[in-house]
């Protein structure tokens, strides 16, 4: 009611705002930028939508787990009818955002045959994938279950915890950077990141049994490689420590810049690895320590003393 009436005032209605001026202005910054990025025509491709791919990890996440994350309004004999009708719709959908991404990477004026047909065998093969992200992530589910006392059950841990969700957007996210879909498998890992805090580039590489406990402030880089059955507590970074460059001082992309964390590694809250070192597994990383060294298997570093020790045949136990 309040804006009907603010429009109604005769100041606001005769207010001069120049909106043509300015909209030309935008428009000229708006060609100068599409040239620039050799996109010269007014109407470059669409981008996938951050909106509808919400809705299709929404129903993959459903079709995944449909009696924790499906709808409640399907009776037990009608979930293999549930789970077939949400991928059918669902995949469709990706299809078309897949066409999208495809498109732009062209910087084509229409559509083309190829990408089209880029498109269908994305999906086809992403869709065949699922079984085997669904199996992964059970074994995540299991290790946040296991690994945390105040989780009651892995029911509460599903629809729960944060590291969960931000996990299961990261697999589905991995196998589409991997098939060729890596705008899309970014939006997937910012849409889990914007919810939870939680930042896992879909580059990165990681086996099964993953715990991310809280997991506010947590940060996984591309090129990292994190092995089974590790546990991360919140604030964790797994980044660079340095962005080269070339001869013409911009950043070289896709060097390999992030740690490698082996099996059965604990890093615990706030700790900073940086750079391509390896962190050997069964080490313990203390809270907030900062580390740009590769330690060996069995390690325990701490940030009072910055000691390292080595535990072999019971050694120091």
């Amino acid at each position: 009611m309040n804006d009907i009436k603010r429009t109604q005032d005769p100041l606001l209605r005769s207010a001069y705002l120049d909106v043509e001026n300015i909209v030309a202005e935008l428009r000229a910054l708006r060609m100068a930028s599409l040239q620039s990025r050799n996109r010269g025509h007014d109407k470059p491709p669409k981008l996938p939508s951050r909106k509808i791919l919400m809705g299709v990890a929404e129903g993959l996440s459903a079709a995944l787990f449909p009696n924790r994350l499906g709808s409640s309004e399907f009776a037990d004999e009608g979930i293999d009818y549930y789970v077939g009708h949400t991928l059918n719709m669902t995949l469709r959908e990706l299809m078309v955002q897949i066409q999208h991404e495809l498109h732009y990477n062209s910087g084509l004026e229409i559509l083309s045959n190829e990408d089209r047909e880029q498109s269908v065998a994305i999906t086809q093969a992403f869709a065949k994938r699922l079984p085997e992200v669904r199996s992964l992530l059970e074994s995540d589910i299991i290790a946040a279950y296991e690994g945390d006392p105040a989780a009651r059950n892995v029911d509460e841990v599903l629809v729960c915890y944060p590291g969960i969700m931000a996990i299961t957007h990261y697999r589905l996210a991995h196998v589409l950077h991997g098939l060729g879909a890596p705008l899309i498998a970014r939006m997937f890992s910012e849409i889990a990141h914007s919810v939870t805090g939680i930042e896992i580039h879909p580059g990165a590489q990681i086996g099964g049994r993953f715990f991310i406990d809280h997991g506010t402030g947590v940060v996984i880089g591309e090129t990292a490689i994190i092995g089974q059955n590790v546990r991360l507590y919140q604030a964790v970074t797994l980044g660079a420590k340095r962005f080269p460059v070339d001869e013409n001082g911009a950043l070289v992309k896709g060097n390999l810049r992030h740690p490698i964390v082996e099996e059965d590694v604990v890093i615990y809250a706030g700790a900073t690895i940086l750079g391509r070192i390896t962190i050997g597994r069964g080490s313990t990383i203390g809270g907030n320590v900062w580390l740009t060294r590769s330690v060996p298997p069995g390690s325990n570093i701490s940030q009072a003393q910055m000691r390292q020790e080595v535990f072999e045949g019971g050694a120091g136990i």
